[in-house]
């Protein structure tokens, strides 16, 4: 570990450093490694958190890709803790199919969306680190795949239908175990870690050693990143605290709630002991009742 230098973290690079022509090849490494393709940038063009607080930029960052057959390409870096966020993600991919479609467009020009999600909190539930949604129609009966005709397939330059409709990637970047497996584990080592290992040979991993090196930042480059690590700690620090108090106000609450049930409940077993004993001593029941606080016919059923 020492000897691997410390890199900016990746979502900080997205927002400052990798928007040049020159950097697109850490983009493409990273987005080769994980779609197992080679990956070419067109453009970047303007994403979701471009237009929004700079505050905001701390929680979420994102960047949107055009590649070489046009396809869009969100990478998204989520810190914090968003409990519909896979709702989220399915609006934010329709909102964007919809806006890259021009009046009287045929259907068949619809363009493929693909959502890069490195989330540093436990979104679901799963042993995995790294997940992949695709959409697929299965027969209720024989249980086999639709697949596109052959004219479709010349339509839509694909043979899979779940080439043509969007496609998400969740990276549980804090599940990572830290064991490089693959390429593409070594890239989630570096999300991780802010760090990459010497022996590492992932696509652009080289290139993104030599430009995210915090050692190379200029002055003041180097305060703007260390206040935007000051802004995620704060962020961390006030979700922490602000979920454990109400945790442990939670528990407290419920624990005065449970010993006032079992206090209710010991008077009332009291009460009817009390009614039992009046009752087997042939005293009225509207006596009883009026004497021990039950109904007549709670008492009835003694």
């Amino acid at each position: 570990m020492s000897s691997e230098r410390r890199l900016v973290s990746f979502d900080w690079a997205m927002m400052k450093l990798l928007r040049n022509k020159a950097d697109f090849v850490i983009f493409e490494g990273f987005l080769s490694e994980l779609l197992h393709d080679d990956i070419k940038i067109k453009h970047l063009l303007e994403s979701e958190s471009n237009c929004e607080s700079k505050n905001d930029k701390t929680n979420r960052v994102d960047i949107l890709v055009e590649n070489s057959r046009e396809e869009l390409i969100i990478v998204e870096v989520q810190r914090e803790t968003e409990y519909d966020y896979l709702q989220r993600i399915l609006f934010g991919a329709s909102k964007l199919l919809l806006e890259y479609m021009e009046k009287g467009m045929p259907y068949s020009k619809v363009r493929k969306i693909i959502t890069i999600l490195l989330v540093y909190f436990d979104l679901g539930q799963g042993e995995d680190y790294a997940y992949q949604g695709r959409t697929e129609f299965i027969g209720l009966n024989k249980k086999d795949i639709l697949e596109l005709d052959s004219a479709q397939q010349e339509l839509y330059q694909t043979e899979k239908i779940a080439d043509i409709y969007p496609e998400y990637y969740i990276l549980k970047i804090n599940q990572f175990d830290d064991i490089a497996r693959n390429t593409i584990d070594e890239w989630i080592y570096f999300f991780k870690n802010d760090r990459i290992k010497a022996d590492f040979t992932a696509r652009g991993l080289k290139e993104a050693k030599d430009k995210l090196d915090i050692m190379k930042l200029s002055e003041e480059e180097r305060r703007e990143y260390e206040a935007y690590l000051e802004g995620l700690h704060y962020q961390a620090s006030m979700y922490e605290s602000s979920y454990k108090v109400g945790e442990m106000r939670g528990k407290k609450e419920g624990k005065k709630e449970r010993i006032e049930v079992r206090k209710e409940v010991g008077a009332k077993n009291k009460a009817m002991e009390m009614a039992k004993k009046l009752k087997e001593k042939g005293i009225d029941i509207a006596v009883i009742a009026e004497t021990s606080g039950l109904t007549t016919t709670e008492i009835a059923k003694l």
